[in-house]
């Protein structure tokens, strides 16, 4: 990854618009709370999208909107989860490329832990048959989940 790229904040969200993660590189709890606010905006964009016309097979979405001092970009798995990337607003080029690598990797960094057969999802959402979604981010069964989503925060540079 180019040097020029930093990432201040991954989110994971649902198929029924629930936060499954929202991991902000950052120590402000501004900075958390803004970057939160960002990840749920980003919603109204993904929805938009979806609904102006034709089934699309491409889950990169692009860069979704900038505000302030980020950048967001969005990508939409097949089985509908939203991951939202806030990067810092930089002079240098973003190549979708590069983007399209993150998102890969956030991706595959997903996969593995729901499609992990030890895993239990044992949610409040999970009652309601919200099986996809990963409340308990926090939690010891998610160390994994998390250590993963760091470690490609801190290839992109962020400050882990």
């Amino acid at each position: 990854m180019p040097p020029q790229l930093k990432l201040n904040a991954v989110a994971f969200i649902s198929p029924q618009n629930h936060p499954i993660l929202i991991r902000t590189f950052s120590l402000s709890k501004d900075e958390q709370l803004k970057y939160h606010y960002l990840a749920h905006t980003s919603l109204d964009v993904f929805e938009e999208r979806a609904n102006s016309g034709g089934k699309s097979t491409e889950c990169y979405l692009g860069l979704l909107f900038s505000m302030e001092n980020a950048a967001v970009y969005g990508y939409i798995t097949p089985l509908k989860v939203k991951i939202v990337l806030a990067l810092a607003l930089s002079d240098a080029v973003v190549r979708d490329a590069d983007i399209t690598t993150i998102f890969r990797a956030l991706h595959m960094a997903y996969y593995h832990s729901v499609a992990n057969p030890f895993l239990k999802l044992n949610t409040a959402l999970d009652v309601a048959n919200d099986h996809s979604s990963l409340m308990l981010a926090g939690g010891a069964k998610w160390k994994g989940f998390r250590r993963r989503v760091d470690e490609i925060g801190r290839a992109v540079g962020a400050q882990v």
